[in-house]
């Protein structure tokens, strides 16, 4: 158990050498390591080592936070454009009742207007025909 142990440890550190031997290679991370931010790092191997795990570590959060906020900004611009929708409808829906009832309005005016136009001549020509008689000029 113990020999089993020993080298599936110095299997794994043996892939550990090769990834920063691998990263030590990369041209990109040499470049970073060259400013003078990398050089700090290079000088404080346990302040890089905290800040490797914050950055991993706090990728989770940030990334959820992201979503959240896209998530409720999309919701905020559905939310309004069905507001608006609904205002529009509500508006046009009153438009409608408005005009509705100006048109009664006026097919009820006309209607009562056309009935004196018409019933007054023909009760002063019923009851007052001297004052409706038309007078012959020729």
């Amino acid at each position: 158990m113990q020999r089993g142990s020993s080298s599936l440890t110095q299997q794994l550190g043996e892939r550990w050498l090769t990834l920063l031997r691998r990263l030590q290679d990369d041209p990109k991370l040499a470049q970073v390591m060259n400013t003078r931010v990398g050089q700090y790092l290079r000088s404080r191997p346990f302040l890089a080592l905290a800040l490797l795990l914050f950055s991993a570590m706090a990728a989770l959060p940030i990334g959820l936070f992201f979503l959240f906020a896209l998530i409720t900004i999309v919701m905020s611009v559905v939310g309004f454009v069905f507001f608006e929708a609904f205002l529009l409808f509500v508006g046009g829906m009153t438009l409608l009742s408005v005009l509705s009832g100006i048109a009664l309005f006026s097919l009820l005016v006309s209607v009562i207007v056309t009935g004196v136009f018409v019933t007054i001549p023909n009760l002063l020509k019923r009851y007052y025909p001297h004052v409706t008689k038309v007078k012959d000029t020729a």
